[in-house]
């Protein structure tokens, strides 16, 4: 999925008036069932949150334009943000005025469904006050700049929320703001604070703000009348200017003096962890959790190699009790079988469209969750964008009710040699595309997000868990597998667990590095020995780690929550449990972290 919502902004998010968590009704707009009605314990309360919350929804969004577009509040749309020393001190003041009007509000007094707002916006509000005072990107990661400015242009372009010339002068409003920004990067930054990494890597993001107003704007522009469009050709020589004097900057003055160290260390780790992942596992857990687990599947997948390598000539050895070298060349072995079933260069869009109708037509006749009726449509990915993955998910804003979520798929760039082509289809085989279609689309990415729309508060589909969305989509994978999608083909086990191996990688790699001190020797043997990724891959991975943290661990621990929570509830069923009124129940209260739809689930007290 792209970018989440609630991870992106400098001010709080959220917008529009927040809808009251209504007592749920017997079914969802999409068919799903509701979980059981929960009795207000106290109206006034109720009342008292939601008049709180849609104050706070309402005014974060005039303190953050760019997430009010991408949320589907289009009041700020010829805005930007405001990442001045001034605009940071008005939305952590903001936060802070809220968390003590929160304060002010007896949680238990609340209905269940408000208790799991309360719990989500305290948590949020915390952890931006924390972000704040004490991890605060905007003073010493210069990418966060790089991102907040493309962010300004790309959703208004995208989506059809309103007509061409309107998004177009919206844009040109934007446009001629944009340098601010890349003004405000130089007051903030401090180059004692800022990682190298993070330095070197926005000079290379930089030119995509410009790739942006090239790709998506200006072949557009001659639906402007005569006075917009020399706005915006002065505003886009204006931006060009202001990007390439910002190059110049970043390359010949923060590059060279950046002394930041990108790991962030146990302490900050662990708080941001917390706040992050909004989960029960601690570090220590989600470390043995994942160790655990890759000694597992890698079990798992010499079993599969065993069966698939069988009576093949010069297949390597496959012994009762391999050594790990011999664990390790049956599995490759076995994988490369794989690797060679690829879509012909010009069909990889036409294959991941004949994939979601067959994972569609399988999740249907097994009746392993109701479908939706919101609209998914696959588009060609945006050029800019291409090269990198073959799909990944666009949802519409949880307030752009009734637009179509994307399915992103990239055709091969025609300028790619024979090489790059060869190493690129290895990794995003025919099975690799399967199982991506599974993750980003069906049952993944677009349907959970399509059943999270019908729960009626706005709070709790801005506020999204990450690790509920990304855990489910990997969730969905093993789902598919386990219930015999493509005729129970081992290769497709075999690779749909290898992608499984990554996301255990993740967490692992998460913690290892901004804590323990992983080198990068380490990092890349994890991921390309133990968990059978491609070199060029694993080097993008160990970039990213740099860049981030926690947000690894977000795939890892939100799967685990979601099987813990199923075999929770097939424990207290027996032999009563249905996977698809399951399924339906889990996905019926929007994208709250799982602890809490364990709560709900179950019976047991919000905490």
């Amino acid at each position: 999925m792209r970018v989440p919502l609630a991870c992106c902004l400098t001010a709080s998010i959220l917008l529009a008036a927040c809808d009251k968590p209504a007592q749920p009704t017997a079914q969802v707009a999409n068919g799903a069932p509701k979980a059981p009605a929960e009795a207000a314990a106290d109206d006034a309360a109720d009342r008292a949150f939601d008049a709180l919350a849609k104050s706070w929804i309402d005014r974060s969004m005039a303190l953050s334009p760019a997430t009010a577009t991408q949320a589907g509040d289009h009041r700020f749309d010829h805005r930007i943000d405001d990442l001045s020393a001034a605009g940071q001190r008005a939305a952590l003041d903001f936060a802070r005025e809220i968390l003590q009007q929160l304060g002010a509000i007896d949680r238990s007094r609340l209905s269940r469904g408000y208790q799991v707002d309360y719990a989500i916006l305290d948590n949020h509000l915390r952890y931006q006050i924390w972000t704040a005072e004490s991890a605060n990107p905007l003073l010493n990661d210069p990418t966060a700049y790089t991102q907040i400015a493309g962010s300004e242009i790309y959703t208004l372009m995208v989506r059809d929320f309103a007509p061409l010339p309107e998004r177009l002068k919206s844009a040109t409003a934007r446009l001629e703001q944009l340098p601010a920004i890349f003004a405000q990067m130089r007051a903030n930054l401090d180059p004692a604070k800022v990682p190298r990494i993070n330095a070197e890597t926005a000079v290379q993001q930089l030119p995509g703000v410009v790739s942006l107003v090239d790709e998506l704007v200006l072949p557009n522009a001659g639906q402007l009348d005569p006075d917009t469009r020399q706005r915006l050709d002065a505003a886009v020589g204006k931006l060009r200017a202001s990007v390439e004097e910002t190059r110049r900057w970043l390359a010949d003055e923060l590059v060279p003096h950046a002394r930041g160290d990108f790991r962030i260390g146990a302490e900050a780790f662990d708080r941001k962890l917390a706040f992050a992942l909004d989960s029960p596992l601690s570090r220590a857990e989600i470390r043995r959790r994942a160790e655990a687990e890759m000694r597992r599947v890698r079990s798992d997948m010499y079993a599969l190699a065993k069966t698939v390598l069988a009576a093949r000539e010069a297949a390597p050895p496959t012994p009762a009790t391999p050594s790990h070298d011999q664990q390790q060349a049956a599995i490759e072995a076995a994988l490369a079988l794989a690797y060679a079933d690829v879509p012909a260069r010009d069909q990889v869009v036409a294959t991941a469209e004949e994939s979601l109708a067959r994972a569609t037509a399988f999740v249907r006749d097994r009746k392993l969750v109701s479908l939706p009726d919101a609209p998914v449509r696959v588009v060609l990915m945006p050029e800019f964008q291409r090269g990198v993955a073959v799909a990944y998910c666009d949802p519409p804003g949880p307030l752009d009710r009734g637009m179509d979520t994307f399915f992103a798929v990239s055709p091969i760039p025609e300028d790619w040699s024979a090489e790059q082509v060869s190493s690129f289809l290895r990794e995003y085989n025919r099975r690799s595309i399967e199982d991506l279609t599974i993750h980003e689309a069906m049952p993944g990415h677009y349907l959970q997000l399509a059943h999270a729309n019908g729960y009626p508060s706005t709070l709790r589909a801005l506020l999204y868990s990450g690790p509920f969305v990304e855990g489910w989509a990997v969730y969905a994978e093993d789902l598919m597998a386990e219930q015999g999608y493509l005729d129970g083909d081992p290769l497709f086990r075999l690779v749909q667990l290898k992608w499984y191996l990554r996301t255990v990688a993740n967490a692992i790699l998460d913690q290892a590095i901004h804590v323990d001190g992983m080198s990068r020797e380490e990092a890349m043997r994890l991921m390309t020995v133990e968990a059978f990724q491609q070199e060029r891959e694993a080097a993008g991975k160990w970039v990213r780690a740099q860049l981030t943290s926690t947000q690894l661990s977000t795939y890892f621990v939100g799967v685990q929550e979601h099987l813990d929570l199923r075999r929770a509830v097939q424990a207290r069923d027996g032999g009563r449990f249905d996977l698809r009124r399951y399924h339906d129940q889990v996905l019926s209260y929007g994208s709250p972290p799982v602890r809490f739809v364990r709560e709900l689930m179950l019976g047991e007290p919000i905490h």
